[in-house]
């Protein structure tokens, strides 16, 4: 398994596991989507390791971060990444975020003012989107369907099959970290409240959206659909889109790829990092 130093800081009553690694005056920190950790973001980090001092975690709850009892919601989850770049980055930071950690991000990004240099959304959806209609029976089936895999996973053989599109996009030995840490039954259990936070953040945001970031960003966007799902796929890249041109330094980018960008496409996402560090240079 893939082996880097790290170190747990405290945070809020608890920690969450960091690693750090590249080098230079340019900080880039990078916030997983639900049921990912640090080790998601594999791909992109050697191609930014001579570019930026960089900054990936396990929330609290996943992985290596310390083990939480209670149900942390997104606003928890975004005091947390608050506390941890206090702790860490001394100053202005580019802020990358994948799926639900779009959600943690943009509300993270009302209390990090002028410290945000920058921010990537790598396909997180707004709260607009109309995948989150129906969102509450949306999260009881798929809770159904992870509280079967949460029992099944501590058979390794099941845990395998459950992880197959996880596999081919990562080396093997991030993908056997992967495994050991998120296809388990203590890593399932937290993406079971993971998706239960979106649940309830998600009225929150539509009533009282959080604040639009100042900093420049960009937003990107898959232009893969899952099989069955290319009419709710091309409605929520829409709304993507709009999200963007709210913004008022915003910008929306097509990507060739599914979900998982930072794997699948891992130079474009570093592209967008680049760009959003040589604005503000």
């Amino acid at each position: 398994m893939r082996k880097m130093p790290g170190r747990a800081v405290p945070v809020n009553g608890r920690y969450v596991y960091v690693e750090e690694s590249g080098q230079g005056q340019d900080w880039v920190v990078f916030e997983a989507g639900g049921g990912c950790g640090r080790t998601f973001w594999d791909p992109v980090l050697p191609l930014l390791v001579d570019k930026a001092h960089l900054v990936a975690y396990d929330r609290a709850g996943r992985a290596l971060s310390g083990r939480t009892t209670q149900q942390l919601s997104i606003d928890d989850m975004a005091a947390d990444l608050i506390a941890m770049t206090k702790a860490i980055v001394p100053g202005e930071f580019v802020l990358v975020a994948h799926s639900m950690g779009g959600l943690v991000a943009r509300r993270a990004a009302e209390r990090l003012g002028p410290r945000l240099r920058g921010l990537l959304l790598a396909d997180a959806l707004p709260e607009t989107s109309p995948v989150y209609d129906a969102w509450d029976q949306t999260t009881k089936k798929i809770d159904r369907m992870l509280a079967v895999m949460q029992a099944l996973s501590r058979f390794r053989p099941l845990a395998r099959l459950f992880s197959g599109n996880v596999r081919r996009l990562f080396s093997a030995d991030t993908y056997q970290t992967i495994l050991a840490e998120d296809f388990t039954p203590a890593g399932t259990s937290q993406t079971r409240k993971e998706i239960q936070a979106v649940a309830a953040a998600i009225p929150q945001f539509r009533t009282q959206p959080p604040q639009l970031p100042k900093c420049p960003t960009i937003v990107l966007s898959v232009a893969r659909a899952a099989r069955g799902r290319e009419r709710q796929h091309a409605a929520n890249r829409e709304h993507q889109r709009r999200y963007a041109e709210t913004l008022p330094n915003g910008r929306y980018e097509d990507v060739a790829s599914g979900h998982l960008i930072q794997a699948e496409q891992p130079h474009i996402v570093a592209d967008g990092i680049r760009q959003l560090l040589n604005r503000n240079s």
